[in-house]
């Protein structure tokens, strides 16, 4: 008996271009240039048009966002996916730029969602954030339902405005996001290595970061710290990046 494959409306499109975007502040963050090469090995390797730019100010991790929008909106051919990584100091819901002012992420977020970004419409769009999202620390702990369902009437000439996004924090709401001064910082290092080593759907490798974040011991200030990242989905499909 053959195993029945996917069916094709349940996996995404990866045959059209794939556009990454970059933001990274160096500044005061040693080992992001660990962390950029990273990710322009990851995305050398899956296949996607890179941009990165370092040290952006507040306005223009805005600005940059806005041209990334723009060009995608300009071109003629299809695109499958755009994938971003913002990377800075923080705090819950808010990037500090080179420039030490505050930009807002749900403002970067909604540059390439369903209403905005019409070549990303239906399409994936990937946000990595790695910043603090406050000042807790987690020390760890020591490990010792129903089903609700929904039928809801199909619609397809029309899409939730807010769909087909992954948003990935290097941290939880709260808490801090360690990052080595040499070696770059856990997440970034980690997710590249799940990324380019394993195949599987987006969400699948996003688990297996997760469990090696969590069986990971940081040592900060000479205490032994705990971290994880949290992960935000309303993709409709799966997602393959291989």
């Amino acid at each position: 008996m053959s195993i029945p494959r996917p069916l094709e409306e349940e996996v995404y499109d990866m045959s059209g271009a794939r556009l990454a975007l970059t933001l990274c502040v160096t500044k005061a963050r040693e080992g992001s240039e660990a962390d950029l090469d990273a990710l322009e090995r990851m995305f050398r390797q899956l296949g996607f048009e890179s941009t990165m730019k370092k040290d952006p100010t507040a306005q223009q991790f805005q600005e940059e966002l806005d041209k990334f929008q723009q060009a995608m909106d300009a071109r003629t051919d299809l695109i499958s996916c755009g994938f971003v990584v913002l990377m800075a100091h923080g705090l819950e819901g808010y990037l500090k730029g080179e420039d030490e002012q505050m930009v807002k992420l749900d403002d970067l977020f909604e540059v390439l969602n369903n209403k905005n970004c019409q070549a990303l419409r239906a399409k994936p769009k990937v946000f990595i954030v790695q910043a603090c999202r406050g000042e807790q620390r987690d020390p760890g702990e020591i490990v010792g339902g129903d089903e609700i369902r929904m039928i809801v009437e199909e619609s397809p000439q029309t899409i939730p405005t807010y769909t087909d996004a992954l948003h990935v924090y290097s941290t939880v709401e709260g808490y801090i996001s360690y990052r080595h001064d040499k070696n770059g910082s856990c997440f970034i290092q980690t997710l590249v290595e799940v990324f380019t080593e394993r195949k599987g759907p987006i969400l699948e490798l996003l688990t297996e970061v997760t469990r090696r974040m969590a069986e990971a011991e940081l040592i900060q200030e000479g205490k032994a710290r705990k971290v994880n990242p949290e992960i935000d989905s309303t993709l409709r499909k799966r997602l393959y990046l291989q």
